[in-house]
């Protein structure tokens, strides 16, 4: 492949793969970690596709040394990996437990002497199970709780690492685990999902703080920010697009970015979103200014209205906002079901540029497809709708730094074969696939096109320098 047939991104563009640790790390019970919500849910019968656990996954809390290599020779410029909070405080609080404290530390200066730059996601999901059994999210001693375990790993690995990520997608954990019930803790709640969206925020603001007054960090958030549709020009339509739009991305870059919460928040959830659980300063907290911004894409979303009650709130989950999903992209999906559409990217990140100056520079933090990947009777993994997924979206990304979005650098999603979470481990992300009888890794033609992309890059960009 020639330089010419890769995207072409500026110099100084920097690109990195991504894990999480409940997806890959295994071990769930050694070394004096503690269990998470996800644990809990993924024992529960029925939570999971096949009752598949993330007990063992890949294996990298063993195999960690034979990551990094395959990073190394990936090329990439850095990895962006999850603490686990039980790992490291099996109770969510209290005394540290060394041992994990130990693995991260060994991780870390692996990657340090590959060259790798670290960056390190402080929350993906994995919240101990002990903080859970408190009131989890719901309450505002978890936020304490998350700031105090911020500044631990801040401490520990500050000297080593300058990036930290607060959250990733707290979208997922407040109501895809709150209201949806389909991921941990599994409920299906209405104002207890919208109380979890706030103090999820309200734990990134005091961690932001946390961050910083242990050293010269870099602080910032993984959003997953969805660019919606409406399926049609009618007024109801486009009432349940501001729903959605609510839903889905003003909760997070309104306190954020704009200093305020939702305009059409009362329009939503029927004004059950301003509850007891917001104090006064919490938007000074929340909009502290951030280093940069995680963005997650996969696809877009298109949506047509649906019956909404909004006579009786309290009998609703926080996703009953009267919308349906639509599909009228006409293109290729994913083994996700998922609509590949590289615009929707290139739209997303110049809408969210256009609304909100305050923004800070943009990181790609994941992006990738799940695949119906196979080894071949050649050894190999060929994955050629994986190689255009990554182009197209890759151009995508460029178009938007070509319009004006201050993107820095981009991680596909992901390094290995996972847990994908409910769906257990059907679906495939990696470019390197993992066989979970033997642990085998097998860099499948993703990989080496990854590896290629990256090469051309520094070439091109060296050249003309």
């Amino acid at each position: 492949m020639t330089d010419q047939a890769f995207p072409v991104l500026p110099a100084g563009f920097r690109f990195g793969a991504a894990t999480a640790a409940y997806q890959i790390e295994g071990a769930h019970d050694e070394d004096g970690r503690g269990p998470s919500v996800w644990d809990t849910f993924s024992h529960t019968p029925g939570r999971t596709l096949g009752g598949a656990t993330g007990d063992t996954a890949a294996d990298h809390y063993h195999r960690y040394r034979e990551d990094v290599a395959l990073l190394r020779d990936l090329g990439v410029d850095s990895y962006r990996f999850s603490i686990s909070w039980p790992r490291l405080l099996p109770a969510g609080t209290g005394t540290p437990n060394p041992k994990g404290l130990d693995f991260y530390d060994r991780l870390i200066d692996e990657l340090l002497a590959a060259g790798i730059e670290p960056l390190v996601t402080l929350y993906h999901w994995d919240l101990p199970q002990a903080l859970e059994d408190r009131g989890g999210w719901r309450v505002r001693e978890t936020a304490e709780a998350f700031a105090a375990y911020a500044a631990l790993a801040a401490e520990r690995y500050g000297d080593r690492v300058r990036r930290w990520i607060t959250l990733n997608e707290p979208y997922c954990s407040a109501f895809v685990g709150h209201a949806e019930g389909r991921h941990a803790p599994g409920t299906r709640e209405g104002r207890g999902a919208l109380a979890a969206a706030h103090h999820l925020l309200v734990g990134h603001g005091l961690a932001v703080r946390a961050l910083r007054a242990s050293g010269d960090h870099e602080a910032g958030i993984t959003l997953n920010l969805d660019r919606i549709h409406a399926a049609s020009d009618r007024p109801e339509d486009l009432a349940a697009l501001r729903r959605a739009e609510t839903l889905h991305n003003d909760v997070w870059t309104g306190p954020l970015f704009a200093g305020r919460y939702p305009e059409h928040e009362a329009e939503t959830w029927a004004g059950q979103a301003d509850g007891p659980w917001r104090l006064p300063d919490d938007l000074q907290l929340i909009g502290t200014p951030l280093d940069f911004v995680g963005l997650n894409y996969y696809r877009p979303l298109c949506v047509a209205a649906a019956p909404h009650q909004v006579d009786d709130p309290a009998g609703r989950t926080a996703v009953d906002i009267g919308v349906a999903e639509a599909d009228p992209y006409g293109t290729r999906h994913t083994t996700m079901g998922w609509p590949v559409v590289p615009s929707a990217f290139t739209e997303l990140l110049r809408d969210l540029h256009d609304r909100h100056p305050r923004l800070p520079p943009v990181w790609i933090t994941e992006n990738g497809s799940a695949e119906a990947d196979a080894v071949a009777p050649d050894g190999r993994v060929h994955d050629p709708d994986r190689i255009g997924y990554l182009a197209d979206h890759l151009s995508a990304v460029a178009d938007a730094i070509a319009a004006g979005v201050d993107v820095r650098g981009y991680y596909v999603w992901s390094l290995l074969d996972n847990f994908e979470w409910a769906r257990g481990y059907e679906q495939r992300f990696g470019l390197i696939r993992v066989d979970y009888d033997t642990q085998t890794r097998i860099p499948k033609d993703s990989y080496r096109w990854y590896r290629d992309l990256i090469t051309a890059h520094r070439a091109r960009t060296e050249e003309t320098r």
